[in-house]
C-alpha cells in the first residue's frame, strides 16, 4: 500500500471517530436543556387529579391518580380505583402489575403504537401498598391508597401509573378484556 494511500484512510479513521465523539458528547449534554439520558429526576410533588374509566356507565372501572411524588430515594403515588360494576374483580397477588411505566414521550398516539407493538417499557412495580389492596374488589366498592418502591427515576421521561392485574370473578363486563391492566393516557413529565 502506498504511503499516501495510507495517509488518506488514517485521516478518514480519524474523522469518523471525531464525529463518533462528538455525537456522544452531544447525546449526554443534551440539545435545547434536556437533561441526559441517564440523570436522575430530583425530588419533585404534584397534583395531577387524573379521572379515568375502562367500560361504560354501570359496568365499568375507575382509575383516580390523585397526586404523584418523586423522593430522594424512590417515588410514590396517591391512586383510587372504584368498581362501578355488577362484577367482582379479583386482585391476585402473584399477577400483581399495580406501578410506574416511563415513556420517553407523553404523547397518547406513541402508547398506543408501543400496545400494538407489544413494546412497552418495563413496569417499574409498586413494592409497598398503604392500606393493602384487597384481594377482591367488589362490586361498586374502592380502594385508596399509596403505592411507592425506591429506585431513581430519569429526569424528563414521561411517567404512567399502571393498574392491575384486575380479572373478572364472574362473566366479564362486555367493554372488559379478561385481564385488565390499565395504563393511564395521562403522563407527567419528571423535571430535572
Amino acid at each position: 500500500m502506498r504511503r499516501s494511500t495510507m495517509l488518506g484512510l488514517v485521516a478518514v479513521g480519524a474523522v469518523i471517530v471525531g464525529f463518533a465523539l462528538a455525537a456522544a458528547a452531544e447525546r449526554s449534554r443534551g440539545t435545547g436543556g434536556a437533561p441526559s439520558e441517564n440523570a436522575a429526576a430530583k425530588p419533585q410533588s404534584t397534583t395531577l387529579d387524573w379521572h379515568e374509566v375502562q367500560g361504560h356507565k354501570g359496568e365499568r372501572l375507575e382509575f383516580l391518580v390523585k397526586r404523584f411524588q418523586v423522593l430522594a430515594d424512590g417515588w410514590r403515588a396517591r391512586i383510587a380505583m372504584t368498581n362501578d360494576s355488577k362484577v367482582a374483580f379479583g386482585l391476585d397477588e402473584s399477577r400483581r402489575s399495580f406501578g410506574l411505566m416511563l415513556f420517553s414521550s407523553g404523547a397518547h398516539r406513541d402508547l398506543d403504537a408501543r400496545i400494538n407493538e407489544q413494546a412497552l417499557p418495563t413496569l417499574r412495580p409498586a413494592l409497598a401498598y398503604h392500606p393493602d389492596l384487597p384481594s377482591v374488589l367488589a362490586p361498586h366498592e374502592s380502594w385508596a391508597g399509596t403505592i411507592s418502591a425506591r429506585g431513581a427515576l430519569v429526569a424528563g421521561s414521561w411517567v404512567r401509573v399502571v393498574f392491575g392485574t384486575l380479572d373478572a370473578i364472574g362473566r366479564t363486563p362486555d367493554a372488559f378484556p379478561v385481564h385488565v391492566v390499565w395504563i393511564t393516557d395521562h403522563a407527567f413529565r419528571l423535571r430535572s
